[in-house]
Parts: C-alpha cells; sequence; structure tokens
C-alpha cells in the first residue's frame, strides 16, 4: 500500500496534491474530493445506495486533518467533514479520476442535475 510522503492543500486552487512513496503524483480538484466523498452521505450503507451529490462546482477545502497513520478528514467549506479518505483510497482516487469524473458526469445528466449551485 502506497502512503503519502507529501500532501499540501492548495486553497485559493481549491485542490490537494498528495506525493505517494511509490513515486505516484495526484492533484484532486476540491469538488472531485467532495463528490467522491468515502462518507455515508455520498457512499450510502450499501452498494446500491451511493448517491450523486450535485451543486459542488464550487466547494472548496477548508482544512485537512490527519486520522492515525492512515489517513486524513477533508473538511469542505459547504461543512461536509464525515468523509475518512485512507491512503489507499486516496491512491484509488488518484489512478482512477478521469473514468470516475466521467461516471459523475454521466450520473449527473442522467438525474437532471448540475455541478452548479
Amino acid at each position: 500500500m502506497a502512503t503519502p510522503t507529501e500532501i499540501r492543500l492548495k486553497r485559493a486552487e481549491k485542490r490537494l496534491e498528495v506525493d505517494f512513496d511509490d513515486g505516484a503524483h495526484f492533484t484532486y480538484p476540491a469538488e472531485y474530493l467532495r463528490v467522491e466523498s468515502p462518507s455515508a452521505e455520498v457512499q450510502g450503507h450499501g452498494p446500491n445506495e451511493r448517491k450523486t451529490i450535485a451543486g459542488r462546482r464550487h466547494v472548496g477545502i477548508m482544512a485537512v486533518e490527519p486520522v492515525g497513520l492512515y489517513a486524513i478528514r477533508i473538511i469542505f467549506d459547504d461543512l461536509h467533514d464525515t468523509g475518512i479518505f485512507s491512503w489507499d483510497y486516496l491512491h484509488t482516487l488518484g489512478r482512477e479520476q478521469t473514468g470516475r469524473w466521467q461516471a459523475y458526469l454521466k450520473a449527473l445528466k442522467a438525474h437532471g442535475l448540475s455541478r452548479d449551485p
């Protein structure tokens, strides 16, 4: 399992940058992290309960807090703060960013939703 060597919050740019010890480097837009939050609000409590979160185009990150030695909690400016992003989940989000983002945009369209608030 890859672990971060550096985590940089770019508040003004609304993004998080993470370097991993396997050489991977990912830049995560705040909106992407918000709509992919591992929280129950987004993921639901079962495999078929995932929710499509709309209206987060302008969301920012207020803070990033360590959770033990295995994860971070991201506090978004819409006050969402219940997702615990493990190192493995962050790495997966980085590797799968293009596909996950396209699936999110497709889900918004299918539900008649928008990225705009």
